[in-house]
């Protein structure tokens, strides 16, 4: 999949496209680049200010690489070369977003440790709303009203939001369920069909058991949405759409929210998408099961 159809883009000065969170799309594809790669990638994010008025040349000179593998990378992260880089990269610096890098110190109180998180989790919806495709959205609602059944695979840290999709689904009247087993996610996407689909959460984009589902799934011919994080992942062979977050996962904040609020919140665009779409049907769903939850309350 390719990371340009991934992003949100505007009209560039010179004809291209404008790319948004450029720093972001580094260092989120770094750990999958080769070491000449990650060095071009970490001199552009260390050196921003200085490469929006530099040469490819000269980029390629300080990072004893070729030419073409700076052009190659700006490919890989949605530009259409150096120059469209640049440009993007210019408009990301002049935006008052401030990019979290730190992690969390041994000795940080209380005070610094909430200060960090929240900056970080707000970071991680600006950065997934930099490159999340509104298009991409648009073929996912299309997807998944267009199934019989939509099939929900999650699996780890995340269980709860395939959960979650699955009880929102219902509540607007999609005929859904939800596997968080290994075993149960495997069987149920063998014995999918064209007339299904389903959507896999996967952070990494990597855990063996739902990039299995997912596989199984499009072998038996259903239509496969993932989320998952930008970059490079096994589970993007075998989606037909993926909705990109952008979350920073760090040494101790493996597995943390950052990641879960960024997919939570793709999945209310999906479900407020779905719902309107569908708005009669959606409604009606809605008041009627609101009704018999409200005989639950007190």
């Amino acid at each position: 999949m390719n990371a340009s159809k991934g992003g949100k883009a505007a009209a560039g000065a010179d004809g291209g496209q404008v790319v948004n969170g450029v720093l972001s799309r580094l260092m989120a594809i770094k750990p999958s680049l080769g070491t000449t790669g990650r060095r071009i990638a970490d001199f552009i994010v260390a050196n921003a200010d200085s490469v929006v008025h530099m040469s490819v040349t000269e980029v390629a000179e300080r990072t004893q690489a070729s030419e073409g593998s700076v052009v190659g990378l700006c490919r890989q992260i949605g530009a259409k070369g150096f120059q469209n880089l640049k440009i993007s990269l210019a408009q990301d610096l002049v935006q008052p977003i401030q990019f979290i890098h730190e992690d969390l110190q041994r000795n940080d109180n209380a005070p610094k440790v909430v200060e960090k998180i929240f900056h970080s989790n707000i970071q991680a919806l600006q950065d997934t709303l930099s490159v999340l495709d509104a298009s991409a959205i648009a073929r996912a609602v299309e997807i998944l009203l267009g199934a019989k059944r939509i099939e929900i695979y999650g699996i780890g840290s995340a269980a709860p939001i395939a959960e979650d999709a699955h009880y929102r689904m219902l509540r607007i009247g999609l005929n859904c369920k939800v596997a968080v087993d290994s075993h149960v996610q495997a069987i149920s996407a063998s014995l999918t069909d064209p007339s299904v689909a389903t959507l896999t959460v996967s952070h990494s984009g990597s855990t063996q058991e739902t990039v299995l589902a997912t596989r199984l799934a499009k072998e038996a011919g259903a239509r496969t949405i993932c989320i998952t994080n930008f970059g490079k992942s096994p589970v993007q062979a075998f989606a037909d759409v993926v909705l990109y977050t952008m979350a920073k996962e760090t040494q101790f904040r493996t597995e943390a929210m950052t990641s879960r609020i960024a997919q939570l919140a793709i999945v209310d665009a999906l479900i407020a998408s779905l719902a309107l779409a569908n708005y009669d049907t959606a409604v009606g769903t809605i008041q009627s099961t609101f009704d018999v939850l409200s005989a639950k309350r007190y």
